[in-house]
């Protein structure tokens, strides 16, 4: 996807996808006017359509990253 090339406001919890309500990690900003919020699920579903609409996308995905694993010699994990 082609991201922001101005600064944007980042998505917060608050921001949700306007497609199944979880959270938002895409901002699409309309050629038209206006903005639609997607999770990461859903803008990768949508983005070939997106991309024809699109003024800006703001992508946030890549804080999407899983959490480091436990070490197996963590005594807090026996």
């Amino acid at each position: 996807m082609t991201t922001v090339l101005t600064p944007a406001t980042p998505l917060t919890a608050a921001d949700r996808c306007d497609r199944c309500g979880a959270q938002a990690y895409l901002r699409v900003v309309l050629l038209s006017g206006g903005e639609l919020l997607f999770c990461a699920h859903h803008g990768r579903k949508f983005e070939p359509e997106l991309k024809k609409i699109a003024a800006e996308i703001q992508d946030e995905t890549e804080r999407l990253t899983p959490a480091p694993a436990a070490s197996a010699a963590d005594p807090e994990d026996r």
